[in-house]
């Protein structure tokens, strides 16, 4: 199922999907904050290390669905890896701002 991403989230899916570091954190605004697993990650330097964190389980986010509204979208998709109970489905809420992500909230 081809999804017509905002930029800014197909921008962070292949990111999270090529394990570039980086290329994930170039995506966010400077003062983004991410909330995953019951933790906050508060600005690009937090957003780094909880990617090289998450970088063990060598995941691949599959886009499944996609709803938008007022520089807000909530991207359904399917993680698959390394980790328990794996593959499972979350919930990845976006803030927009400037085609960069301000907000992501993720749950499964």
């Amino acid at each position: 199922m081809d999804l017509c991403l905002p930029r800014a989230i197909d921008t962070f899916v292949r990111a999270e999907n090529s394990g570039d570091i980086e290329s994930v954190a170039a995506c966010f605004e400077p003062y983004a904050t991410v909330r995953d697993e019951e933790h906050f990650y508060e600005g690009l330097p937090a957003i780094k290390a909880w990617k090289a964190s998450t970088k063990r389980r060598k995941h691949t986010v599959t886009p499944l669905e996609i709803k938008t509204s007022n520089g807000k979208a909530t991207l359904k998709a399917r993680l698959s890896g390394k980790f328990p109970g794996s593959p499972v489905t979350a919930d990845f809420h976006f803030a927009l701002v400037n085609d960069r992500i301000a907000s992501l909230q993720i749950r499964s």
